[in-house]
């Protein structure tokens, strides 16, 4: 089971690029892994690091300034391949939210399988949200699962959010897809046992 999703309210990291594809997540050299982890330390790594390998201090992730369990993108986040190792790297790296006026739909199912929540704003929401941290890089945002709300804190604005529903639930609950099944096995099992 993995960590259960009901409120994040914490700080944010601002990356207000539109059009950021899969490749700027996670370049193709990084790809080789075959399993979940490490792949944080290579998050935006054409981004976070020169061509020499030494760290570009002008990277919103290598300024102490921000930090926090929300990542605030421009619009159009995560389009170009369908890779799922841009939603690792996302998860990997600590972001439990995305938040943007739109994803990549491939994107954005990746991000869910992998319990990160991707979070759909209005433009001028967005927009506030940049001015917001911009002005105080300590303010925070709550994103409430349940509720399907999220609220910058600093205006106490407020929009909804859209989820699919089964989703959702395993958000809530800690579980992946084969979780989910294991969970509804005595339902299959009885189901099985009556349709034969």
């Amino acid at each position: 089971m993995k960590q259960k999703f009901d409120i994040i309210c914490d700080t944010c990291v601002p990356l207000p690029l539109e059009n950021v594809d899969t490749d700027q997540i996670i370049p193709a050299r990084f790809l080789k892994a075959t399993t979940r982890e490490g792949f944080g330390e290579n998050l935006f790594r054409d981004w976070r690091y020169n061509a020499d390998g030494s760290i570009n201090n002008d990277f919103v992730l290598n300024n102490p300034t921000y930090g926090g369990q929300i990542l605030v993108a421009g619009k159009n986040f995560g389009s170009g391949s369908s890779r799922e190792h841009a939603a690792w790297a996302i998860a990997d790296y600590g972001f439990r939210v995305v938040v943007s006026s739109f994803f990549a739909d491939i994107h954005k199912n990746n991000e869910l399988n992998n319990f990160v929540l991707p979070v759909v704003v209005t433009e001028n929401f967005l927009q506030e949200l940049f001015d917001t941290i911009a002005a105080n890089p300590k303010a925070e945002i709550e994103v409430n699962l349940p509720a399907q709300t999220i609220t910058n804190k600093s205006t106490g604005r407020s929009e909804n959010f859209e989820i699919n529903a089964y989703k959702k639930h395993c958000l809530m609950n800690g579980l992946d897809d084969i979780d989910y099944l294991l969970s509804q096995k005595s339902a299959i099992e009885a189901w099985e046992e009556k349709s034969k």
